[in-house]
């Protein structure tokens, strides 16, 4: 595992998309684990300008999202089917949209639902490369602290700081959800390269327990230090002050 300061969440966000991009250009049947949230954005930002400019066929290039809010229908203006559409599948209009994969968080059988994502990936997958975001508290997907290492596509009670981190983008609190279904930490091991993002000072201590520590379930991110192939790349504010 290696950390990298690319000095600013433009330079990283560049570099991860160019990655993305890379990928899909040379392989044309490539897997790619995709994230959600405010860190990811610049990210699809970049990634679709490098899409529009070499009109690159994307048409069996396949997608599997990290997670959805349970409760939240796909059209949710904050569920995680329509934050991927708003950045990337709308925006590029020319993916198959039957290889998009997001969790059904508005599923009647949400049980039944984590056995169907998580025999997705295995059927269709490896994924080539997974990219990852990591909340305050070390979270990777909705992967709370305490969160079994050896844990599947799964039910998640968030957390009350992942609650409040979520909170921006609804009118208020009470209207965030308290579930999600997220890929479990072993589904998240099982792509061929992994690469994470953290921008801000409030990323900062996340990523300095990262740095230091070994596997540890309080820590969920730390079990990225039993993947082969892990990159990390921070911006300043999001370097780890390590002795």
């Amino acid at each position: 595992m290696k950390i990298t300061n690319l000095g600013t969440r433009d330079y990283a966000s560049f570099y991860v998309a160019c990655e993305l991009y890379k990928q899909m250009s040379q392989q044309c049947h490539s897997k790619l684990g995709l994230a959600t949230g405010g860190t990811m954005i610049e990210v699809y930002k970049f990634l679709v300008d490098l899409l529009k400019k070499n009109k690159l066929d994307v048409s069996q290039i396949e997608t599997f999202n990290l997670d959805e809010y349970v409760g939240l229908d796909a059209n949710h203006g904050q569920s995680y089917h329509t934050y991927m559409n708003n950045v990337l599948f709308k925006r590029y209009p020319h993916f198959n949209l039957s290889l998009l994969h997001v969790p059904n968080g508005n599923a009647v059988d949400l049980d039944e639902e984590t056995k169907r994502y998580e025999y997705l990936i295995n059927q269709q997958g490896p994924v080539d490369i997974q990219i990852l975001g990591i909340g305050e508290n070390g979270h990777i997907g909705f992967n709370e602290p305490g969160t079994d290492v050896n844990s599947a596509t799964h039910i998640v009670n968030l957390t009350e700081s992942t609650i409040n981190a979520n909170s921006r983008y609804f009118e208020n609190e009470a209207e965030v959800p308290k579930q999600a279904i997220s890929m479990g930490l072993s589904t998240i091991l099982k792509a061929q390269r992994i690469i994470l993002l953290a921008f801000g000072e409030k990323k900062r201590e996340a990523i300095e327990k990262l740095a230091e520590n070994e596997v540890n379930s309080e820590v969920p991110a730390t079990i990225l230090h039993a993947h082969p192939n892990v990159e990390i790349y921070v911006d300043d504010d999001a370097a780890p002050r390590l002795k």
